[in-house]
């Protein structure tokens, strides 16, 4: 968004949190303003949904920025999540438009296991194949495997709800139609009430709606994160 600060018209980015809460249901539970996005950035906004009471934190989906990705480890301790909607499209800026398809269906035979170990036997199938012809792709994939196929260890139900970041990708384009109408905000403030206003109406149409995941796969999920860290734990002699 443009912002007229100091006399000048700059270029800010706005940040939105959306969460899961343990019922099941979508909510947004934070947003910011920042002319960077560099680490510190994210860790004041981190820092401040943590100071306002967010706890029990998964996981965090986003993009791979690496500031975002430290931040996220500093402050809950926990795995990320790349959206795959993303990786998918930088993986195919790296191959030429003629490419892109063997690509892209490479990478679907991924996308379609069922199991997680599969999922990654499968991957490392992949990135092997094209290692010759595209290295790049290789490379990528071998730097992500981890962070994009997360999701696999979650129950089969949330998967499909959390490999990516579409639904604030939804949220991000209403927020730049609505900004685009107004073109250059006169300040900050400005920008935040009309997040506030939209963001307020998005979480009462959410609460309204069914639960994004079942609640019974929730108690799922909450088994399965406590086998993790039962399985962390080291055997004693």
């Amino acid at each position: 968004m443009k912002v007229r600060k100091n006399g000048r018209v700059v270029s800010v980015a706005v940040i939105i949190a959306c969460a899961v809460s343990p019922d099941g249901r979508r909510e947004i539970i934070g947003m910011g303003i920042g002319e960077s996005e560099a680490k510190a950035f994210w860790l004041a906004f981190l820092l401040s949904l943590k100071a306002r009471g967010l706890e029990g934190v998964k996981r965090v989906i986003s993009d791979s920025h690496s500031g975002l990705k430290a931040a996220i480890r500093q402050v809950f301790s926990t795995s990320g999540q790349h959206c795959r909607v993303h990786f998918m499209r930088n993986v195919l800026g790296r191959v030429s438009r003629t490419s892109q398809s063997v690509v892209r269906a490479a990478l679907q035979q991924v996308f379609v296991q069922t199991g997680e170990k599969s999922a990654h036997a499968t991957w490392r199938e992949v990135a092997a194949q094209r290692e010759k012809r595209f290295p790049a792709v290789t490379e990528m994939m071998d730097e992500a495997e981890e962070d994009v196929l997360a999701y696999f260890g979650l129950p089969k139900a949330h998967r499909v709800k959390i490999h990516s970041t579409n639904t604030l990708e939804r949220l991000n384009k209403e927020v730049k139609r609505r900004a685009d109408v107004v073109g250059i905000f006169p300040n900050e403030e400005s920008i935040m009430r009309l997040l506030d206003a939209l963001l307020t109406e998005q979480n009462e149409e959410w609460l309204l709606q069914k639960r994004y995941l079942p609640q019974h796969n929730m108690a799922e999920r909450e088994q399965t994160a406590e086998k993790e860290v039962i399985d962390a734990l080291p055997i004693s002699a």
